[in-house]
């Protein structure tokens, strides 16, 4: 049985930066911002991003590409007769819990593109929030735009990695970045502009608590789809003799780039219209309506934007349905259709109760959160933040010494004092920061 590859390295590249930005980068990472501070919070996520996500990303890549498995296999094959494969479950039942509600979101973005399609999102003088708010609350509108949503992820994803992933990504997210910039050029050029550049580039630290700096931990995970065995999964389609250090480093450099484009577009548009900045999940579904209604053509840009921002979520669905259904199918491409859409119909399912959290389940609350919030709250700052420890753990621990290296450095410019400072990390740094931010946000310390 022959195993599925990427063609070429840009295409695992693509692949895994739309794992990673699609939503963490372009919807959440805002609204957390937001919520969370400003800009204090945004220097804390490019600092645990590149200190603390970079060096876990490769640590994933490594257990992926040295085993050629899927993430429950490739545990069992690295530490056999133990129970470190619970990594790998524990990250396939996290992506399971992540695409219910983060379909939920995607079916938002195919509602507003289907009315984008009729002309229907841009009204002039119209109150966005208010809108949203009732578009959110129609149970049967945001039910069937989350099914389309899973529909498509199931389709492209039972076609493979290379002719359904990678062929995607490739396309949608160069042209994302296109458009990317000409948003924030006209968010820029809007009246008080600057005062939102204000509040998402300088650090103010008198807003940061233990919750916002355990929040900026959880959303480099969450951006950079860490602790759910995604990228291990990802990187056991990668060529043996291709590196995998230069392939990190560009799958920070564009997630870090696009949260920075995400920042620049939404909080401008933010303060010249008035809109709160910590107005919660629909953030940017209140601003870019309200953006594109002072542009010429806008209601065609926003349509424009609206289809590559629905595809660069799909990109990061793509990577929680793949994990889920390689695990099962163990490559053979003849049970990938049938698990792909036996897997994707259980996670509508499950995100039912989410999606229904903004209209008749509204008044069901946990700790003030309704149910999409408390899935939210779960994943990003309970189970990604305990999936990367463990595997900050297990690679120093389990895995032998001269591997890593072999992993490593393979057709890397880097040496041994880049495998040195990685290895040390990973061993001493990594772990304890991520227990220290995880029990000071509990007040334990």
């Amino acid at each position: 049985m022959e195993k599925e590859q990427w063609s070429s390295r840009i295409g695992f590249i693509l692949a895994a930066a739309g794992s990673a930005i699609g939503i963490g980068a372009i919807w959440k990472l805002p609204y957390v911002t937001g919520v969370s501070g400003g800009g204090a919070f945004f220097l804390l996520f490019i600092m645990f991003s590149l200190f603390i996500g970079l060096p876990l990303l490769l640590a994933e890549f490594v257990v992926g590409r040295s085993t050629g498995k899927d993430a429950i296999r490739a545990y069992q094959a690295i530490a056999p007769n133990t129970r470190w494969h619970w990594i790998g479950i524990l990250g396939v039942v996290t992506c399971f819990i992540l695409l219910s509600f983060y379909s939920v979101v995607g079916g938002w973005i195919v509602i507003y593109f289907v009315k984008g399609l009729y002309g229907g999102v841009i009204e002039k003088g119209a109150d966005y929030g208010s809108l949203f708010g009732e578009t959110i609350a129609s149970s049967w509108t945001v039910l069937a735009a989350q099914g389309m949503f899973l529909l498509i992820t199931i389709i492209v994803v039972a076609k493979g990695v290379q002719q359904g992933i990678e062929k995607a990504s490739k396309i949608l997210m160069p042209a994302l970045f296109i458009l990317f910039v000409i948003l924030i050029v006209r968010s820029l050029t809007l009246e008080n502009a600057m005062e939102g550049v204000k509040f998402f580039l300088e650090p103010n630290f008198s807003n940061i608590t233990s919750e916002s700096i355990l929040f900026a931990m959880g959303q480099s995970f969450f951006s950079l789809s860490l602790g759910v065995s995604v990228m291990a999964t990802y990187s056991s389609y990668l060529p043996k003799n291709e590196s995998i250090v230069q392939p990190a480093m560009s799958v920070v450099t564009m997630n870090l780039f696009i949260a920075l484009l995400a920042g620049l577009a939404i909080f401008p548009a933010v303060f010249s219209f008035g809109f709160e900045p910590a107005e919660g999940p629909g953030l940017l579904f209140i601003v870019l309506p309200a953006v594109f209604e002072k542009m010429v053509f806008g209601e065609l840009f926003l349509l424009l934007f609206l289809a590559l921002f629905l595809f660069a979520t799909l990109t990061s669905a793509f990577s929680m349905l793949e994990i889920a259904v390689a695990t099962l199918a163990k490559g053979n491409m003849k049970k990938r259709a049938s698990f792909s859409w036996t897997i994707g119909i259980l996670i509508f399912i499950l995100g039912i109760p989410s999606a229904l959290s903004f209209g008749v389940l509204g008044e069901l609350t946990l700790f003030d959160k309704n149910i999409f919030d408390i899935a939210d709250f779960l994943v990003s700052n309970i189970l990604l933040p305990i999936g990367v420890l463990l595997i900050s753990i297990f690679v120093p621990l389990k895995m032998k010494k001269e591997v890593l290296k072999q992993e490593l450095l393979q057709h890397s410019k880097g040496g041994s004092f880049l495998f040195s400072l990685w290895y040390n990390v990973m061993r001493f740094v990594v772990p304890v920061v991520i227990i220290v931010v995880f029990l000071d946000s509990l007040e334990i310390i």
